[in-house]
């Protein structure tokens, strides 16, 4: 999005996160979304002085003021139990298959935001910094989200156009490809988006604008186990759907 703030989106995410968390410390919210101590202390302090976080004194914790506790503007009730169900079932799918899990959410016409994600134990593995966005067209998400929702070619162009890629790709090779993913139920992207890494998404069933990815290094494994990674995906994403 032209003009985009950083310390706005990361405020944002502090809040959301706040909103479906009893309180949190300060290393708790940075280690949720990636944030350095001094960035996340002055944007909790920010928050705090704008009246829209409170700091609990005993323990330190910080918490949603009861103002924006109570309007409810940051909560979609059934949403929220999703992403609560979803997160330690992704931890452990992360863990058995040795990937980095994301779940996304469509934010806006134009973004994808990342709600939620797992990580293996390997020693070399694959960040996401929680809270970031990317273009709604982007990625192996980006083709699921088209599949699933089917806007119609003109709108997935448009999603299309608005990406950067890193390896460059004709139209007619991604719109085929979300083609695929609607007959497979799952997206994949090949290293497109962010040379050397793959990833791939399911959208979750009901809730075409959540969807979940699974990325790993490219050349790490052969297209069987690809295609029994996009199946085990698309699994979790019915167990979230559920």
């Amino acid at each position: 999005m032209a003009g985009e703030v950083r310390s706005v989106s990361q405020a944002f995410a502090v809040l959301r996160l706040l909103a479906d968390n009893a309180p949190m410390t300060l290393s708790d919210i940075g280690r949720s979304l990636g944030l350095g101590a001094s960035s996340c202390f002055n944007l909790l302090g920010t928050l705090v002085a704008e009246g829209a976080v409170v700091r609990d004194a005993p323990g330190k914790r910080y918490r949603l003021s009861d103002g924006w506790a109570q309007a409810g503007l940051l909560r979609d009730g059934d949403a929220r139990r999703m992403v609560d169900r979803l997160r330690p079932l992704m931890m452990r799918f992360a863990q058995a298959q040795g990937v980095t899990a994301g779940l996304w959410q469509v934010a806006s016409r134009d973004r994808l935001h990342l709600v939620a994600h797992a990580e293996s134990n390997a020693v070399l593995r694959i960040h996401l910094a929680q809270g970031q966005r990317q273009p709604l067209g982007g990625g192996a998400v980006g083709r699921a989200i088209a599949a699933a929702q089917a806007p119609g070619a003109e709108e997935v162009a448009r999603r299309f156009a608005a990406v950067r890629w890193e390896k460059p790709i004709a139209f007619a090779d991604y719109a085929a490809q979300v083609e695929v993913a609607a007959r497979a139920g799952f997206a994949l992207d090949e290293g497109y988006t962010h040379i050397g890494i793959w990833t791939l998404a399911a959208a979750v069933p009901q809730r075409s604008d959540y969807c979940l990815s699974a990325s790993f290094f490219a050349g790490s494994r052969t297209a069987a186990e690809v295609t029994a990674l996009g199946q085990a995906l698309v699994a979790l994403a019915e167990t979230a759907g559920g």
